[in-house]
């Protein structure tokens, strides 16, 4: 298809490999922006191992400009936010390198729009307003994030967060009162931040996950990575992320000691890169924390059963759209069910307290053929709703617009 422009697009971390869950969303938006679009992309490296991958998004890419991120020295610099009363997050971003390409870019290309992957990457666009129409994929309310982790953690974090919450929340208002509009992985974040921005009504909409199914699908030439006559129980996930640390800790901690009262044979794997030691002394004779793997299928393909118990988690998790595309029934909390919509006979069960987790998962280990029953079901349901090209549409709308489009237009 004919290009109908050039776009600048700018992610706050490198989305390739798309190996963990905001990497897999920016990765799939910036393939889907490239079927229309010339694409100028701009990001931060934050992991050493992802720059052998660097010549291989260069190729996609008519120019790419790659900062990189030391997460000690980014964090100090990042406490300047206090001084200037802004969110730690915006100084955390912060690269004159960064502001001299996209000043760059817009003087030797005539730019369609900006695409915005992540509020801290909007300070970048703004200064482009109004002859560049911004536009912000938010994915979910970080701010809301920030302050729910506050009462999980001791002072100082815990007011370190709250404070990040607040300041956060009031420049996501901002942006999304400049761009011309703004995206939410689910109805229920839209809701959330509309709650809290009601200004922002009629600017902001979802945007769904989706999951590549060609990729995630069982494969009759994988090895199974599990010893005989275990029952492997899975959760997948990078392991240095709050959410998922919280909540393989609190699986270990209350679901598990039940889980084994019954099912002896039942071995927790915690499957994911860069565990932080938190998630390392949780590793025993029946937890099993693998590190970085070089394919996540196996694991999922035979597992007995999939758990995602995030307590703390925002939007659709792309973990569960993995699982169930590789046709494996997935239990989880209740608003990690909600943000998918799939119900228990599509192969998504909810469970909050550890004996309803342990509940659900005694429906699975016990009868393997209702489990693959329902992995068949979940398969389907993947397959029919939660499609890439189907979400991601929804974007190309504001992009096919003329330049001329005044960004502070409701209609617009």
């Amino acid at each position: 298809m004919t290009a109908m422009g050039n776009i600048l697009y700018l992610v706050h971390r490198l989305p390739y490999p798309p190996n963990k869950g905001d990497k897999v969303r920016s990765y799939h938006l910036l393939r889907h922006l490239q079927q229309r679009h010339r694409v100028f992309l701009g990001t931060f490296i934050d992991d050493p191992e992802d720059a052998q991958h660097l010549p291989t998004l260069r190729a996609m890419c008519p120019d790419l400009h790659v900062e990189r991120i030391h997460a000690r020295s980014a964090k100090v610099k990042s406490l300047s936010g206090l001084l200037t009363g802004e969110a730690l997050t915006l100084s955390y971003y912060r690269s004159a390198g960064m502001q001299r390409w996209v000043a760059q870019t817009t003087a030797e290309h005539n730019l369609q729009a900006c695409v915005v992957f992540s509020s801290a990457m909007a300070q970048y666009a703004q200064p482009l307003l109004p002859q560049v129409p911004m536009l912000v994929d938010f994915v979910d309310v970080d701010s809301a994030k920030w302050t729910q982790y506050a009462p999980a953690h001791h002072w100082p974090m815990s007011m370190l967060y709250r404070r990040e919450g607040n300041r956060l929340l009031a420049y996501e208002r901002a942006m999304a009162l400049l761009a011309r509009r703004s995206y939410f992985v689910t109805p229920n974040e839209t809701a959330l931040f509309l709650s809290q921005a009601p200004e922002c009504e009629g600017r902001v909409q979802s945007m769904g996950n989706g999951v590549d199914a060609d990729f995630f699908m069982p494969g009759p030439r994988r090895l199974n990575p599990f010893e005989a006559g275990e029952q492997a129980i899975v959760f997948t996930g990078a392991m240095d992320y709050w959410p998922n640390i919280d909540g393989v800790s609190w699986f270990v901690a209350d679901v598990l000691p039940l889980l084994r009262t019954r099912w002896p044979l039942s071995r927790f794997y915690i499957v994911g890169r860069s565990p932080s030691p938190q998630v390392q002394a949780l590793a025993s004779g029946h937890v099993v924390v693998t590190g970085t793997v070089p394919d996540v299928r196996p694991y999922l393909q035979y597992a007995s059963a999939v758990v995602a118990p995030l307590r703390v988690a925002r939007g659709i998790q792309n973990k569960i759209l993995e699982a169930m595309a590789m046709q494996q029934p997935v239990i989880t909390v209740s608003s990690c069910a909600d943000a998918i919509g799939a119900t228990a006979g599509q192969g998504l069960l909810r469970a909050d307290t550890p004996e309803e987790f342990v509940q659900a998962l005694q429906l699975l280990l016990e009868s393997p053929y209702n489990a693959a029953a329902l992995g068949q079901q979940a398969r389907r349901y993947v397959e029919k709703e939660c499609s890439w090209q189907a979400h991601l549409s929804g974007i190309d709308s504001c992009l096919g617009r003329t330049r001329d489009a005044h960004p502070h237009d409701a209609d617009a």
